[in-house]
């Protein structure tokens, strides 16, 4: 009898467990004005609209210092730049620094509706040249 109360108990316990972790995860398929940076972590791939350019890879993390921010790394044209930014209502803003010291682009996009967060388009712009490019992120599989 001891034995089936323990383990009633212990499934008891691993279902709230599992609902609290469940309410504490992000949901599978946000609207685009419910992304939060945690929507932005992993692996994305950005294309460029009517270029032949190759595809730019993007790595974001939870940005250590700002809880609701971004950072990680793009890499593009076989340059590594490192960038910090956020989704607010939808709306994503990344900054792009190559030397680690001034911002060398920006990457401003909105959220693709139905796309459960997994699609942003927008347009990339470089700070010294004012060259614009319009992009499409999406997220790599596995994420």
């Amino acid at each position: 009898m001891k034995a089936a109360l323990w383990c009633a108990c212990m499934l008891l316990a691993g279902a709230a467990h599992g609902q609290t972790a469940a309410a504490d995860a992000a949901p599978a398929c946000p609207a685009p004005q419910d992304m939060r940076a945690l929507h932005l972590y992993g692996g994305w791939r950005a294309q460029w609209q009517g270029s032949e350019a190759p595809a730019a890879v993007l790595q974001l993390q939870r940005h250590p210092e700002l809880s609701d921010s971004v950072r990680g790394r793009v890499e593009r044209d076989g340059i590594t730049a490192l960038l910090a930014g956020d989704v607010d209502d939808g709306d994503l803003t990344l900054e792009e620094s190559r030397d680690g010291k001034r911002i060398s682009a920006t990457w401003i996009g909105r959220v693709v509706p139905d796309s459960c967060g997994k699609e942003i388009r927008g347009t990339w712009t470089d700070a010294d040249a004012g060259t614009k490019r319009d992009f499409v992120l999406r997220r790599q599989s596995g994420w």
